[in-house]
């Protein structure tokens, strides 16, 4: 019978040409009136019943959840030397990557038993830095690498910018040792690819600091859960990356070798692999900038580096030392980033150059090598060259100056960052707030359920109510709709830059030439980088956790919006254009309305992306889930609560991606 039904509607549908569009104009009027419709009929009964059962939490109080959690993690610390499933398995993983780590640290960055300094001081860091980036890239490459790592001294931060590079080499390491298999067999297999999807679209989605506290549990606050939880956020894009470039390789290539009589090993390493490798350092560049990013969070954890410093800076509101701090992270991403960049496409690049040093390569890498040998052996064995010389007056200048920027800014700019904050706040963010957070908890769980219904379809709405039963379990519920507000206020936000920006780039290419390097750079910053001068602008309020978020998730907005309205066909806007359309008709008439597909992707990415800044701005001010989870790494009997309000920012993450990516299919349809 529903044969029979979808033959007999077919032809209504196909009958005549116009049909379909104003078929989809009427659905999408009609969502937008029903959206309309639960939003007043929430109103009205929150103007009736505000107040009751808001399911309200003081910051001290604990719910029998919470209790549990922390008599989980109590038990586990009293049992961890003599449960078999802690000696044999977490433990034996503890200390391998323990031991990873602390050889890395050893080896150029803390002085190991015996020796007032490391194995390789920083003249030798340097030479290996400047030898590998010329022998991977070019001299342009090296020239930064060495002026960076350089840099990295003169702001007296040598060592805890060292700690964080063995870090994030430990983590890259233990990361890619899974994720290039993976990624190889992803690409030969659509089963596996089929599988392991899902929980790469799930480590993705889920907010970089859910990782950290049931690692903690398992493998304690330090290096070595910092490691693991960097190498899982860094994983996914080198699996990913890994696969497509696998599959990329044309199949006529492949037949060929099948042809020859090789077989799938020597397919695979004389053929796929050798004409993927390209790509595959492209994944590794990606795994090296997430690792860097979740690195310097997982100082919450107790990760030595620079993440430490910004978050001990924060805390104690010293914008001077956060930045040059966060200058310094900036720095090594930069200088990773080129040096993996340019591996991609030496090959590629050489060939093009027609250098005449291209013959003598060799023999000038086998020089560079012993040069470089000469300065480890030096750095090794004179204190001299393994202690970088002077006091950071560099970082002392910097730190100074910004401190004294910060001061003067507050002083002659306070009026209109105070006006400019007061205006979002009271205007935007309270009553948003106090509409989530005075609502009955049923009332806001059956208006998200029944909003994300209408957008994406019943398997959202199910998704949906899932989520909020399972909110209310963890006992945040009122912290969670806190959040909830921020986010929404940011994401709103965030969309309208992406829009502005991304329709002129867009519509313009040497707009897009001049925006886009400045939007990749942004996307290499960790997150902590952008809280610094907003800090210094705004003070130490949730209003600069949002703006902070809405700086980080903007640039990924912005270009997929920016891709959406290029790809309206050239045809649709001539012809919209000779029918007399103005720019502003064109826009909003013709190219916004085709890029609704991305328009709704750039929400849901722009989504993810602020909730990944909740709890970095838990540091300064936020509060609600960001202060619980934040509280839960340094308060021992907050820990349970922290746990729940990790769980709580994994949930708002699913239904809200759930709801957004149906919603982006729906538009696209």
């Amino acid at each position: 019978m529903t044969v029979a039904v979808r033959k007999t509607e077919e032809p209504e549908r196909t009958g005549t040409e116009e049909s379909p569009a104003p078929a989809r104009r009427a659905r999408t009027v009609s969502r937008s009136v029903v959206v309309a419709a639960i939003l007043l009929v929430w109103l009205v009964l929150f103007a009736v019943l505000r107040g009751k059962q808001t399911l309200s939490l003081a910051a001290a109080d604990l719910t029998d959840l919470h209790r549990w959690f922390n008599d989980v993690n109590d038990s586990i610390g009293a049992n961890r030397n003599s449960n078999p499933l802690f000696l044999y398995f977490f433990n034996e993983i503890r200390l391998v990557i323990d031991t990873l780590v602390t050889f890395v640290q050893e080896l150029i960055s803390q002085p190991p038993p015996g020796r007032p300094v490391p194995q390789i001081g920083w003249l030798g860091v340097v030479g290996i830095a400047g030898y590998v980036s010329w022998a991977v890239g070019n001299w342009r490459v090296a020239l930064l690498a060495v002026a960076g790592f350089i840099f990295l001294g003169l702001q007296g931060l040598w060592q805890e910018s060292m700690d964080t590079l063995a870090l994030t080499l430990s983590a890259v390491l233990v990361a890619l040792l899974f994720a290039l298999p993976l990624g190889v067999w992803a690409g030969l297999s659509d089963r596996f690819n089929r599988i392991v999807t899902p929980f790469l679209d799930f480590m993705q989605t889920m907010p970089t600091f859910v990782y950290l506290a049931p690692l903690t549990l398992f493998f304690l606050i330090g290096p070595a859960s910092a490691t693991i939880a960097t190498a899982i956020y860094a994983a996914p894009p080198a699996i990913r990356i890994t696969a497509h470039a696998i599959r990329s390789v044309p199949e006529t290539t492949v037949e060929a070798a099948d042809s020859m009589g090789a077989t799938r090993r020597q397919a695979l390493l004389k053929v796929l692999l050798p004409m993927s490798k390209r790509t595959v350092v492209m994944g590794v560049n990606q795994t090296i900038m997430a690792a860097l990013a979740m690195v310097t969070i997982a100082a919450l954890i107790d990760a030595p580096g620079l993440g430490k410093t910004v978050v001990q800076a924060l805390q104690s509101l010293d914008v001077g030392t956060a930045f040059n701090a966060g200058l310094a992270i900036v720095v090594m991403a930069i200088v990773l980033d080129r040096v993996t960049t340019a591996a991609s496409g030496r090959a590629e690049t050489a060939r093009g150059s027609g250098s005449p040093f291209l013959k003598w390569r060799r023999q000038l890498l086998a020089a560079g090598g012993v040069a470089a040998a000469v300065l480890v052996y030096l750095s090794h064995t004179y204190v001299w060259a393994a202690e970088f010389p002077g006091e950071g007056s560099v970082g002392s200048s910097i730190s100074r100056t910004t401190t004294d920027v910060t001061t003067w800014a507050q002083d002659n700019l306070a009026g209109l960052t105070n006006a400019f904050r007061d205006v979002l706040t009271n205007g935007l963010l309270n009553p948003f707030q106090t509409l989530l957070t005075d609502s009955p908890w049923w009332l806001v769980g059956a208006a998200l359920v029944a909003v994300g219904t209408v957008l994406g379809g019943w398997r959202a709405g199910a998704t949906a109510a899932v989520c909020v039963g399972l909110l209310v379990g963890t006992g945040v519920w009122s912290d969670a709709m806190t959040t909830l507000a921020s986010t929404a206020v940011a994401t709103v936000l965030a969309m309208l830059l992406g829009v502005v920006l991304g329709v002129w780039m867009g519509r313009s290419a040497l707009v897009d030439r001049l925006l886009r390097p400045s939007l990749d750079a942004a996307q290499v910053m960790p997150p902590f980088v952008y809280l610094v001068p907003f800090l210094a602008l705004f003070g130490a309020t949730r209003f600069t956790a949002i703006v902070a978020a809405i700086v980080y998730a903007a640039p990924v907005a912005i270009k997929i919006i920016a891709d959406g309205v290029r790809a309206v066909p050239e045809t649709t806007v001539e012809a919209a254009t000779s029918t007399g359309c103005s720019t502003w008709q064109l826009i909003t008439k013709v190219q916004l309305p085709m890029s609704r597909g991305a328009l709704t992707l750039a929400t849901n990415q722009g989504l993810i992306y602020v909730l990944s800044m909740v709890v970095v701005g838990g540091l300064v001010g936020a509060g609600a889930l960001g202060y619980d989870v934040v509280g839960g790494f340094s308060q021992g009997q907050l820990y349970g609560k922290g746990l729940a309000a990790g769980l709580a920012i994994v949930l708002l993450g699913v239904m809200f991606d759930r709801i957004t990516q149906a919603a982006a299919r729906r538009a696209g349809a």
